[in-house]
C-alpha cells in the first residue's frame, strides 16, 4: 500500500474533517471525475450512471454537488437519491443498474466529519485495487485528459421513489408467514439517514413504534444518541415497557439492540443469537461466523459450544465480507453493530439485522432476554490513544515487553489487542480478560506504555 493511498483511503473509504484535506469540495470534485472515468471505461455500454447517497450532516450539500459535478463533467449521468441509509445505497446501486454508487458520511462519527464511500455495481465496497486506481488518477493528467466535450457531458437527475423501494426491499427479508403485530418497539435513528425508513417498514411490519432521532438539523446526526449512545433509548424501552429497542447509527449500517429489561446487545451478542437459530434451520453456511480481532472472547466460547467455529478478520466490515465471500459463509459481523447477511444484502445494514433478530421472536415466541440468556460477554477494557504518528508497534521493543507481560498475566483466559485507527489518528487498547478491574489496569498500563514508546 502506497504512502499516497494511506494518506486518503482508510478502511472504509475517504473520512476527515469537513472542509479540511482531505474532505474538501475540490476532492470530492476530483473523486467524483475519478471514479467516472474507471467505471465509464467498464461494461460495454454507452450510457454509463453512478448513483449518489447521503446521511444528514449539513456538509453532505456540498459534497453531493461537487461529486455530481465531477462525474458528469466526465459524461457520466447521476442519479442523487438524497439522505439515505448505507446499505440502501448499496442496494439501490444495482436495483438500478447503476456503474457504481458513492455514499457520502461519516457514518458513527460527529457532524463535523464526513466520508465517501464507494460501491461496485454488484452493491459490494470496491476493491482495494480499484480504490488505488482512483486515488491515482486525481489530479493526474490522464483524468485532466479525459474530461468530456460540451455536447456529451453528463445529466444529473433526483429520485423520489428510491426510499420506498429500499422500504419493499426490507419487507421482502423478513418472514412473510409471520408479522410485527404484536410487538411494542423504540427505535433511535440517530438523527441520521434512517429517520423516514426505519420507523415506516417497522408500522408496516405492524409494530407499534416509539421513534427517537428523527429530527436531523443538519448538527445532531449521532449526538449523543444512536448505537453510540444506547442509554436513553434503554431507559425509554423500560418506561414504554416495549419489546425491544433498536439503536442504528448515522448512516443506519450497524446496529445494537436493547432487551426488554434494557440490557444492551452488541453486535457479538446479536451474532451468536442469529448463528444458533440459522444453525437450527439449517441456512448457516461455513459451519461458523466471520467476525473481526475485536470480537469479545465470549463470541467464540460460545459457538463453540453451539459446534460452530469463528473465524477472525482484521477491523473493518469490508474484510468481514471479503472472508465470508471467500470461505463460503453467510453471516459475519463487528462487536460495534456491523451485521452481514450475505443472503440478503451485500454490506452491514442495521435495519435489515434487527428485522431478522424480530423474526426469531416472532417465530420462536421467545423474549429477547432469553434469547441470550447464555451469553456472558468477558469483561473487556477499550481505550482510545491520540497519535501524532503511526509508528507500527512490533517496532517499538518496550511495548513488545509489555504486551508479553499483560498476556502472561491473563493468561489463555484473556487477550490484547493493540491497533491504529483506519480513520483516525488514535491507537486502541483492547484488553479482555475475567476481571473487569483487572483487564482496565492493564489497559491503562499499556496505553501509558504506548505513549511512553511513541513519543521517545
Amino acid at each position: 500500500m502506497s504512502d499516497k493511498r494511506a494518506k486518503l483511503f482508510g478502511t472504509d473509504g475517504v473520512r476527515g474533517e469537513a472542509n479540511v484535506h482531505p474532505m474538501t469540495a475540490e476532492m470530492a470534485l476530483a473523486l467524483g471525475q475519478a471514479i467516472a472515468f474507471v467505471f465509464r471505461g467498464q461494461g460495454g455500454r454507452d450510457a454509463h450512471r453512478i448513483l449518489i447517497g447521503k446521511d444528514t450532516r449539513l456538509s453532505g450539500y456540498m459534497f453531493e454537488d461537487a461529486l455530481a459535478a465531477g462525474i458528469t463533467s466526465m459524461g457520466v449521468d447521476v442519479i442523487q437519491v438524497g439522505p439515505m441509509p448505507t446499505p440502501a445505497l448499496s442496494y439501490l446501486t444495482t436495483d438500478m443498474r447503476c456503474d457504481a454508487g458513492v455514499m457520502i458520511s461519516a457514518s458513527h462519527n460527529q457532524y463535523r466529519d464526513n466520508g465517501i464511500k464507494f460501491f461496485g455495481q454488484d452493491g459490494f465496497k470496491l476493491a482495494d485495487a480499484i480504490e488505488e486506481r482512483i486515488e491515482g488518477l486525481v489530479g493526474s493528467d490522464e483524468l485532466r485528459g479525459g474530461l468530456a466535450s460540451s455536447d456529451r457531458l453528463g445529466a444529473a437527475r433526483r429520485i423520489d421513489d428510491a426510499a420506498a423501494r429500499y422500504v419493499v426491499n426490507l419487507k421482502n427479508g423478513f418472514p412473510i408467514d409471520y408479522s410485527l403485530n404484536d410487538f411494542r418497539v423504540v427505535l433511535d435513528c440517530a438523527n441520521g439517514a434512517a429517520y423516514k425508513v426505519g420507523p415506516i417498514v417497522l408500522w408496516e411490519l405492524g409494530a407499534e413504534v416509539h421513534s427517537m432521532g428523527i429530527e436531523p438539523n443538519g448538527r445532531n446526526i449521532n449526538d449523543g444518541c444512536g448505537s453510540l449512545f444506547p442509554e436513553k433509548l434503554a431507559e425509554q424501552v423500560k418506561e414504554v415497557r416495549a419489546d425491544v429497542g433498536i439503536a442504528l447509527d448515522g448512516d443506519a449500517d450497524r446496529v445494537v439492540l436493547v432487551d426488554e429489561n434494557g440490557r444492551v446487545l452488541d453486535g457479538d451478542m446479536l451474532l451468536a443469537l442469529c448463528a444458533r437459530d440459522m444453525k437450527s434451520r439449517g441456512i448457516l453456511r461455513g459451519d461458523g461466523v466471520v467476525a473481526t480481532v475485536m470480537s469479545n472472547l465470549a463470541l467464540e466460547r460460545n459457538l463453540d459450544q453451539q459446534g460452530l467455529h469463528l473465524r477472525r478478520t482484521q477491523v473493518g466490515d469490508r474484510y468481514v465480507v471479503e472472508a465470508m465471500r471467500e470461505h463460503g459463509y453467510n453471516l459475519g459481523g463487528e462487536q460495534s453493530g456491523h451485521l452481514i447477511f450475505l443472503d440478503h444484502s451485500r454490506t452491514g445494514d442495521g435495519l435489515k439485522s434487527a428485522l431478522q433478530v424480530l423474526s426469531v421472536m416472532a417465530r420462536t415466541g421467545q423474549k429477547l432476554s432469553e434469547l441470550t440468556a447464555d451469553y456472558e460477554k468477558f469483561p473487556q477494557a477499550l481505550l482510545g490513544v491520540r497519535v501524532a504518528e503511526k509508528k507500527p508497534i512490533e517496532s517499538l521493543p518496550t511495548m513488545q515487553s509489555a504486551i508479553a507481560d499483560a498476556e502472561a498475566q491473563l493468561g489463555d483466559r484473556g487477550r490484547v489487542l493493540i491497533r491504529y485507527s483506519g480513520t483516525e489518528r488514535l491507537a486502541r487498547v483492547m484488553v479482555e480478560g475475567e476481571s473487569e478491574e483487572n483487564v482496565q489496569t492493564i489497559a491503562q498500563q499499556l496505553a501509558d506504555e504506548l505513549v511512553r514508546a511513541l513519543e521517545a
